[in-house]
C-alpha cells in the first residue's frame, strides 16, 4: 500500500522512537501536521514562534541526550530556527529540523514563502538536504537521524517540498545506514592511549579539562574513575558543568574567563593537561601565547578537526570519550603505582590549589537593603538541594548559575555555550521539561534574555509545563553594562532597558503564577513559594543593579591576569553616583542603587 510523503514522514519518526517534536504549522507543511493530527503516538507541542520551537528541541535533546525534532515551514518559518541551528552547531547539540518547501517545480521561482533553506543553513547545519522525491524521503530522514546522532552530534536539516509530502511512495524504512565517506572514529590509538597513561603517571601537577563532548558521550563514570585512579583535580568548561561532581573533593568547578581563581591558576602553572571532550574555545583559554605554558597536553575528542585546531597537542587521541577512556582506566590500573602512591606524590599540587581557593574564594557581600544576584542562586541551590535541572540564558546571570549551583549530574545544568544566545533559556527550559514531566526544571533568566522569546509563557500555560522560572532583574544588559564600566569610562550606550514590564502582571496575564523580591529578606520566602506551586511559575527578583561579576579574565589576557574585583576607581564612581550622572545626563536614568 502506497503512502504520501505526510503519512512517511510521520511512520519515519516512529521507527526512530520520537515521542514529541516541536514546531509551528504553515501552508507547505498542512499536509503533514494534517496526519500528525490525526494520530497519537508523536506529540507535537505547538509553539509561538519557531525560534522557541528549535530552543525547546535543543533542550530536550540537550536534557536526554537524544535528538530534538523541530518541525516548520517555508520562508519565513525556516529563517526563524536559524538562531536555533546555530546554536546547536556550536554546541554539538543532536537536532533534526524539517523545514517545508515550496514545491519542487516552484524552487528557484521566487514563489510565495520561497527561501533557499539549504544555502542558508548550510554554515550552521552538520548536514543537509533537499528531498527532490518521495521515494527517497525514508531514507533521507534515517540518514538524518545518523547523523545527527554519531560522531560529533549537531544538527541536520531536511527540507521537504510541499509535493514530497503529498505525492506517494511505498514505505520502506531501513534498519542500518552505511554513508560512504562518513565513518566517525570510535576507537582511541592504542598507542597514543598507552603514551597517555605514561604521562599521567609521571606529572606532578596535572589537570583534567572537561568539556561538553564529555556529557554527549555520557562519558561521567570513566571521568570520575580517571580522577580518582590518578588523583588529579578536574575542571569544568561551561558546557562540561555536570560531567563532574561539583562536590566533589577532586573539582575545580568552572574555568575560564569567569571561572574560579583557582582553577585557572592550575590551568597556568600545570605540567600536564589531559583535555576530555572539549574544544579550546578563547573563553577557555585567554591568551593563546601564555595558555598552559609549561603544560605538556593530551587532547581526547571524536572531532579530528578540533584536535591542534587552537592549541598544539603532544598526544592527540581521536575517539569516542567514552571508549576511550575506559581503555585509558584499565591500562591505569594495570600500571606499576598505586592510588595512595599517586595521592601523595600529588599532595602538593593539590594544597597549592587549595591555598588558591582559600585566598582568593567566590565573594558578594549582601547586606539588608539590596538583593545581591549572587544571593538569589545560592539561596536557590541550597534549597533545591542540588535537585532537578537548571537551564540559564546568557549574560551574567549564567555566569553566577555556573559559580554558585555546584551540579553533581549530568544533563542537569544547561545552557548555550558557543553561541551565546541570549533567548535561549526559557523555550530550552520548556523542551527540557516536556522530556522529564516530573522532575523539577528552573530557568534562570534576566529581564533581558526573557523578553527575547517570553511569548512562550503561552507554551508554559497551554501544555502545563511548571518550567520556574527565576527572573535576574537588573534592569540592564548587565555583562555589556559591566563591560562599559571597565573598559569604555562608564557609558552606558544602550545597555538600560529602562521601560521592562511588569513581569508579574504579564505572567498572571498568561494565567501563570507571578511573584516578585526586592528586599533579601523576601528571596527565601518567594523562591520557597514558587517551588511550592504545582504549575509554572514567574519569580521577579530585583537586584543590585551595579554588581559586576568576578572573577574574570579581561578580553586578551591570560589565565593568571584575572580581575578579582571592582577597581577602586570604579567602586568610587559607583558610590559618588557618577556613572548613574552619565546615563541620566544621555536620557536614560538608571535604577536607584
Amino acid at each position: 500500500m502506497k503512502r504520501t510523503g505526510a503519512e512517511i514522514f510521520v511512520e519515519s519518526l516512529k521507527q526512530e522512537g520520537i515521542k514529541v517534536i516541536f514546531g509551528i504549522p504553515g501552508g507547505v507543511v498542512l499536509k503533514i501536521f494534517d496526519v500528525l493530527h490525526q494520530q497519537k503516538d508523536v506529540e507535537l507541542v505547538l509553539t509561538r514562534h519557531e525560534q522557541g520551537a528549535a530552543h525547546m528541541a535543543e533542550g530536550y535533546a540537550k536534557a536526554t541526550g537524544k535528538a530534538g525534532v523541530v518541525l516548520v515551514t517555508s520562508g519565513p518559518g525556516m529563517t526563524n530556527i536559524v538562531t536555533g541551528l546555530a546554536d546547536a552547531f556550536m554546541d554539538s547539540v543532536p537536532l533534526v529540523a524539517f523545514t517545508g518547501q515550496v514545491s519542487t517545480a516552484l524552487i528557484g521561482n521566487d514563489a510565495f514563502q520561497e527561501a533557499d533553506n539549504i544555502g542558508i543553513s548550510r554554515p550552521c547545519t552538520k548536514h543537509n538536504v533537499l528531498v527532490k522525491d518521495v521515494n527517497d524521503l525514508a531514507r533521507t530522514i534515517k540518514e538524518a537521524f545518523y547523523i545527527a546522532t554519531s560522531g560529533r552530534p549537531g544538527p541536520v536539516l531536511v527540507d521537504i517540498p510541499k509535493d514530497v509530502s503529498t505525492n506517494k511512495a511505498d514505505f520502506k524504512y531501513p534498519d542500518k545506514i552505511s554513508l560512504r565517506g562518513y565513518n566517525p572514529t570510535y576507537e582511541g590509538n592504542k598507542h597514543q592511549i598507552k603514551q597517555a597513561a605514561e604521562e599521567i603517571m609521571k606529572a606532578k601537577k596535572p589537570v583534567i579539562y572537561v568539556g561538553g563532548g564529555a556529557l554527549f558521550s555520557d562519558a561521567a563514570d570513566e571521568i570520575l574513575e580517571l580522577a580518582e585512579i590518578s588523583q588529579i583535580p578536574v575542571t569544568m568548561t561551561l558546557m562540561g558543568l555536570g560531567s563532574f561532581p561539583g562536590t566533589h573533593p577532586l573539582s575545580m568547578g568552572m574555568l575560564g574567563m569567569h571561572g574560579g581563581y583557582w582553577s585557572n591558576m592550575a590551568m597556568h602553572h600545570a605540567d600536564l593537561l589531559i583535555a576530555v571532550g572539549a574544544r579550546f574555545d578563547d573563553r577557555v583559554t585567554g591568551k593563546l601565547s601564555d595558555f598552559c605554558p609549561d603544560a605538556r597536553v593530551i587532547h581526547i575528542d571524536i572531532d579530528p578537526t578540533s584536535i591542534k585546531k587552537n592549541v598544539h597537542t603532544h598526544i592527540p587521541i581521536v575517539g569516542d570519550v567514552k571508549t576511550v577512556l575506559r581503555q585509558l582506566n584499565v591500562l591505569l590500573r594495570s600500571m606499576d603505582g598505586n592510588q595512595s602512591d599517586l595521592k601523595e606524590q600529588r599532595r602538593p599540587w593539590r594544597k597549592q590549589i587549595e591555598e588558591w581557593k582559600r585566598t582568593h574564594p567566590l565573594l558578594y557581600h549582601q547586606d539588608d537593603k539590596v538583593v545581591k544576584p549572587q544571593y538569589v542562586i545560592e539561596r536557590l541551590f541550597e534549597i533545591t538541594k542540588n535537585e532537578g535541572i537548571v537551564v540559564t540564558d546568557v549574560g551574567q546571570h549564567q555566569m553566577w548559575a555556573a559559580q554558585y549551583f555546584k551540579g553533581t549530574k549530568p544533563r542537569t545544568f544547561l545552557t548555550s555555550g558557543g553561541l551565546g544566545t541570549m533567548g535561549f533559556g526559557f523555550p530550552a527550559a520548556l523542551g527540557a521539561q516536556k522530556a522529564y514531566p516530573e522532575k523539577l526544571v528552573m530557568c534562570i533568566t534576566s529581564e533581558g534574555s526573557f523578553q527575547m522569546n517570553l511569548q512562550e509563557l503561552a507554551t508554559a500555560a497551554e501544555y502545563k509545563l511548571p518550567v520556574k522560572i527565576v527572573l535576574i532583574n537588573n534592569q540592564f544588559h548587565g555583562m555589556v553594562r559591566q563591560w562599559q564600566d571597565l573598559f569604555y569610562e562608564g557609558r552606558y550606550a544602550a545597555s538600560y532597558l529602562g521601560k521592562i514590564p511588569d513581569f508579574v502582571k504579564l505572567a498572571e496575564a498568561y494565567g501563570i503564577r507571578g511573584l516578585r523580591a526586592v528586599k533579601p529578606a523576601e528571596v527565601e520566602p518567594v523562591i520557597r513559594e514558587g517551588l511550592k506551586h504545582k504549575g509554572p511559575v514567574l519569580m521577579d527578583f530585583h537586584v543590585d543593579p551595579y554588581e559586576n561579576c568576578y572573577p574574570m579574565i579581561p578580553a586578551g589576557g591570560a589565565h593568571h591576569e584575572m580581575l578579582l574585583e571592582d577597581p577602586p576607581e570604579l567602586r568610587k564612581a559607583q558610590k559618588s553616583g557618577a556613572t548613574k550622572k552619565k546615563s541620566e545626563e544621555e536620557g536614560e536614568g538608571v535604577l536607584p542603587a
